[in-house]
C-alpha cells in the first residue's frame, strides 16, 4: 500500500510539473508573440482640392478687404503688405462664406465649410483604397479652432454610417502640428488594437476665425491661412503590408508649453475692442527654431548615420572643453538620413528659417514653397499636400525616407519619419496632377498687388 501511494504521488508530482512547464512555455510564446513589433503602415491618403469657384486671387482678396466695413484703412494697408510678401500665388482658396459682404460668421456656414472638405476627402480616400466605412476601427479628427457639437468625428460616423463600436476621437486646439499628433495617437492605438484600420481627418475652419479688428498680430491670420484638408488611412493589418505606400518608422513630439514665451506666441484672445482673434507674435519664428532644435536632439540619434552622430558628439565635446569657436554650431547633415522633406509651410519666413537652421538646399524645401504658393497654409493638412507634390513629381522611390515636420501653437514641434514601401506612380487622384508640369515656379520676393 505504501509503495502504491508513493507511485501515485510521484505520478501526480510529475503531472503537475509537466502542466506547470507547459503553462510557462505557452505563456512565454504568447508574451513573445505580443511583444513582436507591430508594423504600422500608411495605406493611402487624399487631399482636398477646392473647386475653381473657391479661388481667391490677390486682387479679389484685396477688393474684399477694401469693401469690408469693419476694417479701417490702416488694417487694410497692413494686410496688403503681408500678402505681397506671403509667397502665395493666384490659386489659393477660401470658403464661399468669406466672399460674402458683410461676412456672416455663423455656425451654420462653418459646419458647411467643414463638411464640404472632410466629407469629400474621406469619400475619395475610401474609393481609392476600396475600403468600406464599416471596416474602420479607429477614427481621429483634428481641427484647431472649430469644435462643434456633435463633434466632427460624430458627423463622419453619421455621414458614412460607420460601426457603433468604432473608437472615435476629436482633437481641438492643437494647432498646425495636430496632424502628426493624430498620427501618433493612431500609432499607439493600432499597436494595442492589432489588425485594425485607423482613419485620420485633418482640417481647419476659416469662417469663424476671420478677424476685423485693428490688432496687427491678429490680422496676420487673415493673410496666412487658406482652405484645405486631408484624410489619411493607417493600418496594423498583416494583409495590408504588401499594398501600403509607407511604413511609419519614427515619431517624435516636442511640447514647450511650460515656457511662457512659447506658450503665448500664438494665442486666441480678445483685443481691446473685445473682438476675438488669434494673435501671432514676432517671436514665433524664434520659438519655432527652439522647438525644432529640441525635437532634432531626440530624433537625430535615431535616424542619423553613425558618422554624423560622431561629428556632432565631437562638436559637443569640443564645445564643453572650450576648443570650438564661440557661437559656432554644428548642424548634422539630415540629407544623409532623409531623401525628402515636408516642412510645414507656416509662412515664407518659417520655411526660410527652417531651411537656414538645417542648412537645406532649395530642392529640399521645394515642396514646402510650392504648397504655400498654390494652396497656402492649410494648417495641419499642409504636410500631406507636400507629400503629394513629391509623388506627383515622380521622385518617391521604394526605400526612400521622408521627414515630415510640423510646428504649431502650444508651442509644439512634431515630426514623423516614413519609409516608402513601393515605387509610387502618381495618377489623376493626386491633388497636383492637373498642373504639376508647370512646377516649380519662380516666386518673387514681393508681389505688387495694387
Amino acid at each position: 500500500m505504501a509503495i502504491t501511494l508513493l507511485h501515485s504521488f510521484s505520478d501526480l508530482t510529475f503531472t503537475n510539473n509537466f502542466i506547470g512547464l507547459a503553462s510557462i512555455l505557452v505563456a512565454s510564446i504568447l508574451y513573445l508573440t505580443y511583444r513582436k513589433k507591430t508594423t504600422i503602415c500608411l495605406l493611402d491618403y487624399a487631399c482636398y482640392k477646392p473647386p475653381p469657384s473657391y479661388r481667391a486671387p490677390m486682387s479679389l482678396f484685396v477688393e474684399h478687404l477694401e469693401l469690408e466695413d469693419e476694417l479701417d484703412q490702416d488694417s487694410v494697408d497692413f494686410q496688403i503688405k503681408i500678402l505681397e510678401k506671403s509667397g502665395f500665388g493666384e490659386e489659393t482658396s477660401v470658403p464661399p462664406a468669406l466672399t460674402r459682404l458683410p461676412i456672416d460668421k455663423s455656425i451654420s456656414f462653418s459646419i458647411d465649410e467643414t463638411q464640404t472638405v472632410v466629407f469629400s476627402v474621406v469619400k475619395e480616400l475610401l474609393q481609392k483604397t476600396n475600403i468600406h466605412p464599416r471596416e474602420i476601427d479607429i477614427l481621429i479628427t483634428n481641427s484647431c479652432m472649430f469644435c462643434p457639437t456633435p463633434s466632427l468625428s460624430a458627423q463622419l460616423v453619421n455621414k458614412f454610417i460607420m460601426r457603433s463600436n468604432i473608437m472615435s476621437f476629436n482633437l481641438s486646439g492643437m494647432g498646425c502640428s495636430a496632424g502628426i499628433v493624430s498620427v501618433g495617437l493612431a500609432r499607439d492605438l493600432l499597436r494595442v488594437h492589432r489588425n485594425s484600420l485607423a482613419l485620420i481627418v485633418s482640417s481647419e475652419t476659416m469662417n469663424l476665425n476671420w478677424y476685423t479688428g485693428k490688432n496687427r498680430s491678429m490680422l496676420l491670420t487673415n493673410c496666412l491661412f487658406r482652405l484645405g484638408g486631408a484624410a489619411i488611412l493607417m493600418s496594423s493589418r498583416d494583409q495590408d503590408k504588401n499594398r501600403a505606400k509607407y511604413g511609419l518608422q519614427h515619431l517624435e513630439r516636442t511640447n514647450r508649453a511650460q515656457d511662457d514665451q512659447s506658450y503665448t506666441c500664438i494665442l486666441q484672445e480678445l483685443d481691446k475692442e473685445k473682438k476675438l482673434g488669434v494673435s501671432i507674435s514676432k517671436n514665433t519664428v524664434t520659438v519655432a527654431g527652439q522647438a525644432l532644435k529640441a525635437n532634432m536632439a531626440v530624433l537625430g540619434p535615431k535616424v542619423l548615420p553613425l558618422t554624423e552622430q560622431f561629428r556632432y558628439g565631437l562638436f559637443l565635446l569640443m564645445q564643453k572643453m572650450k576648443i570650438s569657436r564661440k557661437g559656432s554650431l554644428y548642424i548634422p547633415n539630415f540629407r544623409k538620413a532623409f531623401k525628402h522633406f515636408c516642412i510645414h509651410p507656416g509662412g515664407r519666413s518659417v520655411i526660410s528659417a527652417i531651411q537656414k537652421s538645417l542648412k537645406m538646399q532649395e530642392e529640399d524645401i521645394e515642396a514646402s514653397r510650392m504648397t504655400l504658393y498654390r494652396f497656402g497654409n492649410t494648417s495641419s493638412s499642409s504636410i500631406w499636400y507636400e507629400l503629394s507634390y513629391i509623388e506627383a513629381k515622380g521622385r518617391m522611390r521604394k526605400g526612400d525616407r521622408v521627414w515630415q515636420v510640423a510646428v504649431g501653437s502650444g508651442f509644439k514641434c512634431n515630426s514623423a519619419v516614413w519609409k516608402c514601401l513601393c515605387n509610387i506612380k502618381s495618377d489623376e487622384t493626386n491633388v497636383w496632377s492637373d498642373r504639376i508640369h508647370s512646377y516649380p515656379v519662380q516666386i518673387p520676393e514681393t508681389i505688387k498687388i495694387l
